[in-house]
């Protein structure tokens, strides 16, 4: 029992050594090849990492059987995740079309309600050489955001308790410039624009929604998270500010 334990014990720790700060010379996953990467953080999904041209994260799925098994991946854990993530969007999406929208209070009627008014401050577009340029005439950051707004619970829901409050229009305004790249199961969306959206995707390694990727005016990545956020627009603000000071 004794030697049963310590073999047990020794592959936890072979696991934990893989995924503690890992150093690789390149990454392969699919058709893209990372250099210099330094492994954060490994998912039953995913593994998240820096490399020479910022941080990424790929699919498990996507990786050499070496490397699979070299992090330990399980096809069937990975599956079971997924499917509870789906299900997880799935619900949310359908508790936020059936939740009534709110309505404001009744001494508001006479005047714009401040959200509204910052909101339009803070649009988003869709262009991102344009934003680049922008960023680089007014010495902002670029933030894009990749989603799927109209099937995406947990795009839906960070974009209600972060991207659509006052506190983010009132920062965006004067460090960011904004771009979405939308990926709609429902919306009609040009199909040149779908195509661009799929190659900027592609150049920065997406492969789950939300994702946000914040860029200087080079175009150089500076800092991604993937995925739902807990802290509200406090603690998405406090790590963007970190590169905007």
């Amino acid at each position: 029992m004794r030697a049963q334990g310590f073999i047990v014990f020794s592959l936890i720790a072979a696991v934990w050594a893989a995924r503690a700060d890992e150093k690789l010379p390149a990454l392969k996953a699919g058709s893209e090849v990372y250099s210099n990467v330094t492994v954060t953080t490994v998912t039953a999904t995913d593994i998240y990492f820096t490399y020479s041209g910022g941080m990424a994260n790929v699919k498990l799925s996507k990786l050499d059987p070496v490397l699979q098994e070299h992090f330990g991946y399980n096809p069937k854990k990975a599956g079971e995740v997924e499917q509870k993530r789906a299900a997880a969007n799935t619900q949310y999406h359908i508790q936020a079309i059936n939740q009534p929208a709110p309505r404001p209070p009744a001494d508001e009627g006479a005047t714009q309600p401040a959200s509204a008014a910052q909101t339009s401050e803070s649009s988003w577009g869709t262009d991102l050489p344009a934003a680049l340029n922008q960023a680089r005439s007014e010495n902002k950051m670029v933030l894009l955001d990749f989603t799927g707004s109209d099937w995406c619970g947990w795009c839906i829901k960070f974009d209600h308790d972060v991207l659509s409050t006052d506190t983010f229009a009132g920062y965006a305004k004067s460090k960011l410039v904004l771009v979405k790249l939308d990926f709609p199961s429902h919306k009609e969306q040009d199909a040149a624009l779908k195509q661009v959206n799929q190659e900027i995707k592609k150049r920065f390694g997406v492969d789950g929604f939300p994702t946000f990727v914040l860029l200087n005016f080079a175009g150089k990545e500076l800092w991604r998270q993937a995925g739902y956020a807990e802290g509200g627009p406090d603690a998405f603000i406090a790590e963007l500010d970190r590169f905007g000071r």
